[in-house]
Parts: C-alpha cells; structure tokens; sequence
C-alpha cells in the first residue's frame, strides 16, 4: 500500500477532461487537494464540482500552459488556495490530427507550445516552490505515440512527446538539488470524450491489436501518477513507464491470433 498523499497540493494542468481529468479525480480521491488547470471554466468547473461532490477538495485556475504569465498566475493561485505546491501533474496536450502535407506551420508551434513548452515552463515555475518544501514530485503525461510508434497525421503530436521524454533526462539531474524527482507516464489508447464518439466498431478495432484485449481507462493513468507521487517512488527518477495493455509488444498482427 502507497503512503497516503492527504493534504498535498497537487496541480493537474489539462485537467479538464480527458487523462487530466482521470488523474485530478484519482488524487483527489486519495485526500490530495487538486489545482484543476485548463483553458474552458465550463469544463474545468465542472471537474472541481465532480470533486467535491465526492467529498475531495479541489479549486481551478484558467490559463494557457504555453504562457509564462499564465503559468506564473497557475503557481500563485495554487500557493494561494493550499499553501503550496507538493507535486505537478504536466499533462496538458493538444493532439489535432494534420498530416504534413496539409499543416500550417502555425499549427506545429501550437502543438509543440502546448505540449512540449508547458512542460518546461511548468517545471521551473514550481521549483521554488519545491525548494521550499524541500522536496517534490514531477509526472509528465507523454505517450507510446512519438517516443516508440507513430501514427499519419501526428508528426508534431509525436515530436513533441518524444521531447518530453529527452528534456525528462535533464531535468531529474537539475531536479535532483531540490530533492525532487520527475517521471512520465506513456498511455496508449486510452477511452476519453474524444475516442467515445468514434463508435462502437471503431473502438473494438483498437481493442483488438492489445494483447489485453481492451482499452485503458483514465484510471489507469492516474494510478500511474500516483505511484511516482508516492514516498515510495522516492528514489525513482527520469524514468517512463508504459501503460497500454501490451499494445506496443507485438510484433505483427499475426502475433496476437497466437494469444
């Protein structure tokens, strides 16, 4: 069993739906009090509302992660409402599908700003915050997609999680002064608002090319956060773990029909 993480100040960037959503509402339950960050009040209220009802604590800030000003603000609205910041949730993500031919490169800076940019301006928003409490943890959301597979269409999506894992290395050394680690976690596909309106036949096409045979829930993301939040993941740092039922293993098609 994890220690208890009751009380921290934990803030979720992208928090409003989706993964951010999921793992706002995992640490919630666990008694942590969740700063829900996202751009649209309506969906961000939402969750905070989702919290409470369920007995949690929660409160939002509106913002743009790929903002400095908007950042500093997220930061000091958390210090503000909890006294601080325990640990950071990076999961804000931006993943339209474009294929290169047809991308603006307008749409690659956003893309790359959203995902990539709010990375680092998140993590060195939050260590003085961490050099403070003497401690604190870091999970960055990345994914299979880009560090390990790729998909037509999510050439910047893919560069950008793939970066996030190369300024991981880095940081965890520059983290490591303030006793301060930082992970990512590596969905695979994961059900969420967006994935639902695909339908049925769509959704168990996907489930068919993981070994496990299903879908991974915004849950399992979370769990996963949450364990590099724990005490117990203490002396883990700059390192990735992959949640995706086994979906990168095979090494073809006909490699599942022998399960």
């Amino acid at each position: 069993m994890l220690s208890p993480i009751r009380d921290k100040a934990v803030i979720v960037t992208g928090g409003s739906k989706g993964i951010g959503r999921g793992i706002a509402k995992v640490f919630a339950a666990q008694g942590a009090k969740v700063m829900v960050t996202a751009r649209g009040r309506e969906a961000a209220a939402a969750v905070v509302a989702e919290i409470r009802g369920a007995g949690g604590t929660a409160e939002m800030c509106l913002g743009d992660v790929a903002d400095w000003g908007d950042v500093q603000a997220m930061i000091a609205a958390t210090v503000e409402a909890f006294g601080g910041v325990d640990i950071l949730c990076a999961n804000a993500g931006a993943f339209p599908q474009t294929k290169m031919v047809d991308m603006a490169p307008e749409e690659w800076d956003q893309v790359l700003g959203t995902n990539l940019k709010s990375s680092f301006l998140c993590v060195k928003a939050c260590i003085p915050q961490f050099e403070k409490a003497g401690r604190g943890r870091v999970i960055l959301t990345s994914s299979i997609t880009g560090p390990i597979t790729g998909f037509p269409g999510w050439s910047h999506y893919g560069a950008s999680k793939a970066g996030q894992l190369g300024f991981l290395k880095t940081a965890a050394m520059e983290l490591a002064r303030y006793n301060t680690t930082i992970n990512a976690v590596m969905p695979g596909n994961i059900v969420t608002e967006g994935l639902e309106g695909l339908g049925a036949d769509y959704l168990a096409t996907m489930a068919a090319s993981i070994p496990l045979k299903r879908l991974g829930s915004v849950e399992d993301i979370g769990h996963a956060a949450l364990f590099f939040a724990s005490d117990e993941a203490g002396y883990i740092t700059g390192q990735t773990i992959v949640v995706d039922g086994g979906q990168v293993l095979p090494e073809s098609l006909e490699a599942l029909q022998e399960i």
